[in-house]
């Protein structure tokens, strides 16, 4: 049956938004809080081995980061997020909110850097529970978008991981750091929101790790529950 959307109202533009979790804690970017503190996150100089994939220049120091992360957000329409490891205190990464279509409802996660201290952690799928159901349930959003380079293929394993359906691949979608990029793209819908958040909650819930901090049940394994459910 066709989806009866006569009285749809577009929603609110994504704004900066501070989002608390079990184990990570989301805050708008801002340069003088941040900048220097997510550039070592990131890896410091390493910072562009992490971004190679990214429509950006290497950076040479922490004011070139900083730099084009105000031009994106200045003329780029994107709208930052920092993610803070509750546990330590300490900067661990980013994602964007990007290319918001409030008047279909659809807006797009990307920029996403996870540092070194996300990796192997909760941290690293809450971020990404938070932001979606920021999107669904605060804003009433109806598409979430993840794309990424072609070649990019611990992006796609994250997106296939987290509840992102493939698309397709937009074939020569832009021109990146001098070169043709081919853009896979995924996403979720609001129909399918309910069964992955429940998968999400359920995967983060300390109840499903092991000790040594290793998972008792894959994300994708729950999700898979949910829906035969």
């Amino acid at each position: 049956m066709a989806e009866d959307l006569k009285n749809w109202k577009p929603r609110p533009a994504p704004q900066p938004v501070a989002l608390e979790g079990r184990y990570v804690s989301l805050e708008p970017y801002d340069r003088a809080s941040h900048a220097e503190s997510l550039w070592k996150a990131l890896g410091a100089e390493g910072t562009n081995a992490l971004l190679a994939y990214f429509a950006a220049p290497d950076f040479a120091n922490s004011t070139e980061f900083a730099d084009w992360l105000d031009t994106v957000q200045t003329k780029g329409g994107w709208l930052t997020e920092v993610f803070r490891d509750r546990k330590s205190g300490e900067i661990v990464g980013m994602a964007n909110y990007m290319r918001a279509d409030p008047a279909n409802g659809v807006v797009e996660v990307g920029g996403v850097a996870h540092g070194p201290a996300m990796a192997r952690s909760p941290l690293s799928t809450e971020v990404h529970y938070l932001m979606a159901r920021h999107v669904f349930e605060d804003l009433g959003y109806r598409r979430y978008e993840w794309k990424c380079h072609n070649e990019n293929a611990p992006s796609k394993v994250a997106a296939d991981r987290l509840g992102f359906s493939f698309e397709g691949v937009f074939r020569k979608h832009m021109i990146s750091r001098g070169a043709n990029r081919d853009t896979a793209w995924y996403a979720m819908i609001d129909d399918e929101w309910p069964a992955i958040k429940a998968a999400f909650e359920a995967w983060l819930d300390p109840a499903n790790f092991n000790s040594d901090g290793s998972q008792k049940v894959s994300l994708k394994a729950l999700r898979e529950t949910n829906k035969g459910e």
